[in-house]
């Protein structure tokens, strides 16, 4: 509403009626957005200036779904700036930042642990895709096949409720029309399917120049000033808009225009050639708004071209232009976002005709197989990640490891202790049967004890109680196998912890709550051989019990 009503504001009504600028507004409009929202993002720390779904799944990868306030406010103002002034880029891509962060936050305040923000995260990119276009499925789909990554049951229940939730709010508001004027539509005959697979193939090529060009942007101006790379996003989309003025904002209009084949095949090229080298421009220069509207708009143009190509060489067999602008559109989203599953779904929920979904299926996958295995290229996302220097871990074990927090495996059965206790205290605690004595010196507050922080198996003081008569024991002095262990907040995953124990080159890990103005509260213990046979691997190391003789 705030972006559609400003544009509206100037545009004489229609939103996306661009074409209606002068020459010189088509350029400075960019221009003056892009000075605007450099100079905005100058204030900032780099830190704070990564929006958008690349920032999403960074922090899935390395801060656990944990988004910050600040970066969510920065991405309102800095996406409806892009889009009122014309960037060639989407509203999807704003939308699943809010929508994730917003979750998070959420989940952040009511101090949930880390693998259930992660779920959340995926609820609000589920909610946010299923708002954007009116399709609940694809938003699951989306959420669990792009951000998460992974199909589990146990995050698909509040995934679909959140899609559900969002889908009912903004038919509230806006009716429950699809996003798109897609006409009736379908494939003549199985002969068809030769030009729909060859279609599957230009689109997979538009797609992987559009990831080559814009990893490559991005790789090259990661060093520049946020400013100056605004400032040179919007002078080429300056430039660009003076020809293509079709190309402005979010473009939603010519994707319906080439539904209704409206537009000759000169035009279609010219704008696809156009809003290629301006979104990948924005999304190299990392412009705060959305890459899969771009996609969209691509795709359409794409597919409306071998639509109207087909229809001029095999009149009797070639079916409407609307229909290969939605095989198109369908297919460059899923060579794109590597996400063939999620594109198939919205290509249906937007139609509302299953007599597309074999083609669609074979346009999706051959265009998912041109990007990534004819030119090499992995997902916008993953490449826009690695160009920033990061690299998203996601086989098997650690999405296993990811999924389980702490608290629920750890061992509860421990004791507190300082380290000198007297015989008769070291007695009643033994009698609790705890398997662990944690030595709390370090934790005390405003209390810093020599050496590292230590604990050690409650056999083996149960061991020298019975060979000693001392009245007073030093538990760093007894015959026993001391492990140094650190600390993890308990709302961590046993991923967090595992990554810990490498990091550290600790030998166990203590859960515990760090605590301001307290001593700090322990929740329990957790050894490597337990996250090991977490996910049934064998353990990379002999378990304590049976090495306590070796060590000592």
């Amino acid at each position: 509403m705030l972006v559609e009503s400003t544009q509206g504001s100037f545009l004489g009504g229609d939103y996306e009626n661009y074409e209606s600028l002068s020459y010189l507004w088509r350029f400075l409009l960019p221009l003056f957005g892009g000075i605007l929202i450099g100079v905005i993002f100058h204030w900032l720390s780099k830190n704070d200036s990564s929006v958008g779904i690349v920032h999403v799944s960074e922090r899935l990868a390395y801060h656990q779904g944990r988004l910050p306030l600040r970066n969510t406010l920065l991405q309102i103002v800095g996406a409806a700036i892009s889009l009122i002034s014309g960037q060639s880029m989407g509203r999807e891509g704003p939308s699943i930042h809010l929508g994730a962060a917003s979750a998070s936050l959420l989940g952040q305040w009511a101090h949930l642990p880390n693998n259930s923000i992660r779920v959340l995260v995926g609820c609000g990119a589920a909610a946010a895709i299923a708002a954007s276009f009116n399709t609940p499925l694809a938003g699951v789909i989306f959420a669990m096949e792009v951000i998460l990554m992974e199909y589990t049951i146990a995050s698909f229940t509040p995934v679909i409720l959140a899609a559900v939730a969002a889908t009912v709010l903004t038919r509230i508001f806006y009716g429950d029309s699809p996003a798109f004027s897609v006409p009736p539509m379908a494939m003549q005959s199985a002969w068809e399917l030769p030009y729909v697979l060859v279609t599957g193939l230009v689109v997979g090529t538009l797609a992987a120049i559009f990831i080559h060009l814009a990893g490559k942007l991005s790789l090259s101006f990661s060093q520049h000033a946020v400013w100056q790379r605004m400032l040179i996003a919007g002078a080429i989309m300056g430039l660009v808009a003076v020809f293509a003025p079709q190309i402005m904002s979010i473009g939603y209009d010519t994707v319906n225009a080439s539904f209704a084949g409206s537009m000759g095949i000169s035009l279609l090229l010219i704008i696809i050639g156009a809003k290629l080298i301006a979104s990948a421009t924005a999304v190299g220069l990392g412009v705060p708004a959305g890459f899969i509207g771009p996609t969209l708009v691509i795709g359409a143009g794409a597919g409306a071209v071998m639509g109207l190509i087909g229809q001029a060489l095999f009149p009797e067999t070639i079916s409407s232009t609307g229909f290969y602008a939605m095989l198109g559109m369908a297919a460059m989203m899923a060579a794109t976002l590597q996400a063939p599953l999620s594109a198939l779904t919205a290509m249906v929920e937007l139609t509302a005709n299953p007599h597309i979904i074999l083609p669609g299926m074979l346009a999706v996958i051959t265009s998912g197989l041109t990007s990534r295995e004819l030119f090499g290229k992995t997902s916008l996302v993953l490449t826009l990640l690695q160009t920033r220097g990061l690299d998203y871990s996601n086989n098997p074990v650690a999405q296993s490891l990811r999924r389980v927090g702490v608290t629920s495996v750890m061992d509860r059965s421990f004791a507190e202790s300082t380290e000198q206790l007297s015989r008769d205290k070291a007695l009643s605690m033994l009698q609790k049967n705890p398997q662990w004595i944690i030595v709390v010196e370090h934790l005390r507050l405003g209390h810093k004890a020599p050496g590292k922080p230590f604990l050690l198996r409650a056999a083996d003081l149960a061991r020298h109680t019975e060979q000693s008569k001392d009245e007073t024991i030093q538990l760093r002095d007894i015959p026993a196998d001391r492990l140094h262990w650190v600390d993890v907040e308990p709302q961590s995953t046993l991923q967090e912890a595992l990554e810990t124990l490498d990091k550290s080159q600790a030998d166990i890990l203590v859960v515990l709550r760090k605590r301001a103005f307290a001593s700090d509260q322990i929740y329990g213990v957790l050894s490597r051989d337990t996250i090991d046979a977490h996910y049934h691997l064998k353990p990379r190391y002999a378990s304590v019990a049976t090495n306590n003789e070796e060590n000592r």
